[in-house]
């Protein structure tokens, strides 16, 4: 991997902190992962410097520490589809799902919402007595179509046809006349300074309404998605009980949740 360009310095001065960290930032724009090693070569600074600077640039949400090195926060312009997603991290969902299922009883009305981690959750509810199941999610109603024991609510709304679920304002007043004892959100985009975020405007009403009818909230998305963000903001992470997410989050992102006061769990993937 090659080194980029050091940055020139006017009049051939030492940087500020402030200076090599805007710098590193514009660096990282044009290349998007820089190892720690090529910007201690690049800015002629210690490993702990570096560091130092990738915490705090983390902090402010501008970047965000991958092992190794940094990379930049990058804006979700479109969410992929149920199709892609379905594909992709499935052992980190089911672990997910298996931690999830540590928060659910017997008799509960749970609230899931549409998402192919979502739908790992299933076969832990079908395996309980008295279930209520309410949902936007067509693959879900799907996959509960033959548990007669588990009774199925679907929000109706606007059909979001790559993601074969229900959107706007038709859905949210759907979930506004419930209340659920647990709602479980997914989220394309998340971090800690923007919480959860969404490139569709038509999502943000129906996870507020969610969350604002159940008793308990839970996120629930993969690490990959830590650090990028959407154009419309959801909630802040504070406003969830409880954050699920697989053990590839850095430990960096980890502690700045918890510090937050935030109950984070961890799923661990099986190895087959």
């Amino acid at each position: 991997m090659s080194t980029p360009e050091k940055p020139p310095t006017p009049g051939g001065a030492p940087m500020i902190p402030d200076q090599r960290r805007e710098q590193m930032l514009r660096q990282l724009r044009k290349h998007q992962v820089l190892s720690v090693h090529q910007l201690m070569e690049m800015f002629d600074c210690s490993h702990m410097t570096i560091r130092r600077d990738i915490a705090l640039l983390e902090q402010q949400g501008r970047a965000y520490s991958v092992t190794g090195g940094v990379r930049i926060a990058s804006q979700l312009h479109s969410e992929p589809s149920h199709q892609s997603k379905a594909v992709v991290e499935l052992p980190q969902k089911q672990a997910m799902a298996r931690l999830a299922a540590s928060l659910l009883h017997p008799d509960m009305t749970v609230y899931l919402d549409a998402g192919t981690t979502t739908l790992e959750i299933v076969p832990h509810i079908t395996a309980l007595t008295g279930m209520t199941v309410v949902t936007n999610d067509f693959g879900i109603v799907q996959a509960l179509a033959d548990a007669n024991h588990v009774d199925v609510i679907h929000t109706g709304g606007l059909l979001d046809h790559p993601n074969i679920s229900s959107v706007g304002g038709l859905a949210a007043a759907t979930l506004r006349q419930l209340a659920t004892d647990i709602a479980f959100i997914s989220t394309s985009s998340w971090d800690l300074q923007r919480g959860t975020t969404t490139p569709s405007a038509l999502k943000v009403e129906v996870k507020q309404a969610a969350m604002q009818s159940a008793s308990r909230s839970v996120l629930i998305a993969t690490s990959s998605k830590y650090g990028t963000f959407g154009m419309y903001k959801v909630a802040a992470l504070e406003q969830f009980d409880t954050l699920i997410t697989d053990d590839a989050l850095t430990p960096a992102a980890a502690d700045s949740i918890r510090h937050q006061r935030i109950e984070l769990l961890l799923a661990t993937a099986q190895v087959s």
